[in-house]
């Protein structure tokens, strides 16, 4: 989240991706870094036993939401 918050304020359209587990604690840290409008994808839970297809999949159901995220004024 401090990467996407400090992009963002220097002008560079950033979103962050995390597990769903991590969903509360990422709009936590958005607001206490000042961003509660901060850009987050979430895929689901979990990622650390999700296999090589597992991973591709996650990633390419989230693409148009990244896309959108990074694109939207």
């Amino acid at each position: 989240m401090h990467d996407t918050v400090w992009f963002e304020i220097q002008g560079i359209p950033a979103v962050s991706i995390a597990s769903t587990e991590f969903q509360d604690a990422a709009e936590t840290q958005a607001h206490a870094l000042g961003m509660d409008d901060a850009k987050c994808v979430f895929v689901p839970h979990p990622i650390q036993d999700a296999t090589d297809d597992e991973m591709r999949a996650k990633a390419e159901a989230c693409v148009d939401a990244v896309i959108a995220s990074l694109t939207q004024q």
